[in-house]
């Protein structure tokens, strides 16, 4: 699990380890691993490592200006041509002092001494700390436009970037690579920041952290979520997902759903609606009307989307409601439910402008499903998950791959991830996990090139027996 702590967490964890630690150890941790993640990055990139690089450091007047001096120290200890550009009369003192001694440059106000002149191999974006504000003075603008055109490794966040949210106001570093300390911030999970932020790197500093406020499944997760068969099941202990999807005019909505939660992750699948026939021409082993222990509806059920609503309702199962049927919602619906609206759905269904939600996606997430009493599951690049429990952490989805933005492919997820609730996982797991497979199953279908709904679905058995193994006990 990738965990992401506010920057109020961050903060109280660093106090308490710092009363405990010699004056300046915490940052000379941080900066030792960033130097070492700089020149990793540098091998990466063909330069060898340190000795001969020429590295440029733009700082400012936080602690992590001086994590990019002390780092810079290091580099320039190690053969590399290190320049700090100050943007501060602030910077850290010991941090300059410390540079200088081991070789370094440092120029003030600003602007560049020309010591990295020739190229620059890396900028290190020490501008602003997870303490600062979205946005960039124009004086950080003029320095990183300076060395425009080189790669960017940002010590903690990307500067300019709201750390809490992931929402991004005015201008930005944008970097190829973020050294972070302690613990993932916010920003690194939920877009836009997180495209901001690249690869990200975390360097353990021994922070004794509570509960994240944002997280992140990986693959030992989903393995330890996905429900597998007892030694004595049966079809109806594994779970009867039911399907009303689909219409006269979309019926491939239908076949593309049932093809999600007819991957063997639930004992049986019913469906329900006018492309009957050929769902089940497609898919001998789905069967027709019945009880379910949930139920999946809206996708492409144009103008029967609120009786698919109002059927699926009355049953007191839990639902998976997409597409059509999110037009019907008026508020609470009495029963466990999961919404899979995309930012133009969410913005209607709560009468926002969609730049507005897709700017700020942690916060109409969350906003829906506090109004709605349900899981709220907004697709996107980062797909954003959350619980109308605010204690709850809001989970993020960084599987997938830009292919994926392909017709059908919502319906595929929605019966995914109705299969996994009928299974018997609670609502913000069965959106989670069945967010991960789902992204995952299209990297693999895509394999770096075009891929469609129903390569996806076919996908995800593939999926499922790659995860790593669990024991019993973890389970």
């Amino acid at each position: 699990m990738r965990r992401a702590h506010s920057v109020e967490q961050v903060r109280a964890a660093e106090k308490a380890l710092m009363a405990d630690l010699p004056e300046g150890a915490l940052m000379q941790r941080a900066a030792a691993g960033l130097a070492y993640a700089i020149i990793d990055f540098l091998r990466e990139r063909g330069r060898g490592g340190a000795y001969g690089s020429r590295v440029a450091l733009l700082v400012g007047s936080g602690d992590n200006g001086g994590d990019a001096l002390y780092a810079g120290a290091i580099l320039a200890r190690r053969g590399a041509r290190v320049e700090a550009v100050l943007l501060s009369d602030r910077a850290h003192e010991g941090g300059v002092a410390a540079l200088r001694a081991a070789g370094g440059t440092v120029a003030s106000g600003g602007v560049s001494t020309g010591s990295t002149s020739g190229g620059t191999d890396v900028v290190v974006d020490g501008i602003v700390g997870i303490g600062g504000k979205p946005g960039l003075r124009a004086e950080a603008e003029a320095a990183l436009a300076m060395f425009e055109g080189a790669p960017v490794v940002s010590v903690d966040t990307p500067s300019g970037v709201c750390v809490d949210t992931g929402e991004v106001d005015g201008s930005h570093v944008s970097a190829d690579l973020t050294v972070t300390f302690g613990t993932y911030k916010p920003c690194h999970l939920l877009d836009p920041a997180a495209s901001a932020s690249g690869r990200v790197e975390l360097v353990d500093i021994g922070l004794d952290l509570p509960a994240p406020s944002v997280e992140s499944l990986e693959a030992e997760d989903v393995a330890a979520l996905v429900p597998r068969p007892a030694p004595d099941g049966h079809k109806y202990t594994r779970g009867v997902v039911g399907l009303r999807v689909g219409s006269a005019t979309y019926p491939g909505a239908a076949l593309l759903a049932v093809s999600g939660a007819n991957t063997g992750l639930a004992g049986m699948v019913r469906y329900v609606g006018t492309a009957a026939e050929w769902v089940k021409r497609h898919n001998p082993e789905v069967v027709g009307d019945g009880q379910a222990q949930a139920w999946v509806v809206g996708s492409g059920s144009a103008d029967g989307a609120n009786s698919a609503l109002a059927f699926a309702r009355a049953s007191g199962v839990p639902l998976v409601i997409d597409a059509d049927s999110l037009r019907a919602l008026t508020g609470p619906l009495g029963v466990p439910a999961i919404l899979t609206p995309h930012a133009g759905e969410l913005a209607a269904l709560i009468r926002e402008d969609r730049a507005d939600v897709e700017a700020r996606p942690l916060h109409y997430a969350r906003l829906a499903a506090k109004r709605y009493h349900a899981v709220v599951l907004l697709k996107g690049r980062r797909t954003t998950i959350a619980s109308p429990d605010p204690a709850t952490p809001v989970r993020v989805n960084t599987t997938g791959t830009s292919w994926l933005a392909t017709a059908g492919s919502g319906d595929v997820l929605g019966g995914l991830i109705g299969s996994l609730l009928a299974a018997g996982l609670a609502p913000i797991d069965a959106a989670s996990a069945g967010a991960w497979l789902h992204g995952a199953a299209a990297t693999l279908a895509s394999a770096g090139g075009p891929v469609t709904a129903s390569g996806v679905a076919s996908a995800i058995p593939a999926v499922i027996r790659s995860l790593p193994a669990v024991s019993p006990r973890s389970r």
